[in-house]
């Protein structure tokens, strides 16, 4: 059972590394890339500003979440902190599951917070102008969230994984932002060679060889549903999206199994 002094623990850290500077310049990048992308088109500034703004957060949360892993797990082992930490009588799943939901109520808290800044955002703006086409501001937006929200919780534990196996801080870095940008973007190519066989030379095998990553990753693609906001038709949304959610929750819940059996066998010289 999770205890509250790992959960307290991590937000002590989290605020050490001060989170609250980080959380003020998403705000700041996240509103003014909004309102400078708005200036820039004359017949839908509510459109583009919410679509730059959506852009701009799911580029950015996941630099948060992988610097919070990074100071609350990784530089946990690197400076060996663990030494007093798990001289404490709890389990190290007890350690493992507190820094993950730390991790991950920031995430969520920080993205509810730039969602918010950004509807407000872009409500002002749809006032100066009603555009032809307005966006969805309401469920359709909360669902949108709803799904980013989802794709950050399931990067939260493949960060936590590699935090315990990796052996620099770094890799925990580089490798959540590489299965993030494959995870986005193969479903996207396989789509692609799908219809415009014409892309590539050979199109048919690449496309089935790209499509195997179908079976080792999440499709993280499918889960931005943004254009149902965007022209507000509920009927965009996926058709197979109970499965996109399962599959979703399905996949965090393995990366924390696998963390907490690598944390259980870990040797700590």
């Amino acid at each position: 059972m999770l205890s509250s002094p790992n959960f307290s623990t991590g937000l002590r850290l989290a605020t050490r590394a001060r989170a609250d500077w980080m959380v003020m310049g998403c705000l700041l990048v996240v509103i003014l890339a909004a309102l400078l992308s708005a200036q820039f088109s004359g017949r839908q500034p509510t459109a583009v500003a919410l679509d730059i703004g959506l852009s701009v957060i799911r580029f950015l949360l996941p630099l948060v979440l992988v610097l919070m892993t990074q100071e609350l797990l990784s530089r946990e082992f690197d400076r060996r902190y663990f030494l007093n930490t798990l001289s404490y009588p709890h389990p190290r799943h007890s350690l493992l599951l507190g820094r993950f939901i730390t991790v991950s109520a920031l995430a969520l808290g920080l993205l509810l917070l730039l969602a918010g800044a950004l509807g407000l955002l872009v409500w002002l703006i749809g006032r100066g102008y009603a555009q032809g086409t307005p966006v969805a501001l309401g469920y359709h937006y909360l669902i949108t969230i709803a799904f980013i929200g989802l794709d950050l919780l399931l990067l939260s534990a493949v960060a936590t994984l590699l935090a315990v196996v990796a052996s620099t801080p770094s890799f925990v870095l580089i490798g959540t932002i590489g299965f993030m940008l494959v995870a986005r973007s193969f479903g996207a190519i396989v789509e692609l060679l799908t219809h415009n066989a014409d892309v590539v030379s050979d199109a048919e095998s690449y496309r089935s060889g790209v499509g195997l990553l179908g079976y080792l990753l999440p499709d993280l693609g499918a889960l931005d549903v943004r254009t149902i906001a965007l022209y507000g038709k509920i009927e965009l949304l996926p058709a197979d999206w109970p499965w996109l959610v399962l599959s979703s929750l399905t996949y965090t819940a393995g990366m924390l199994a696998l963390a907490v059996w690598a944390l259980q066998r870990k040797r700590f010289a």
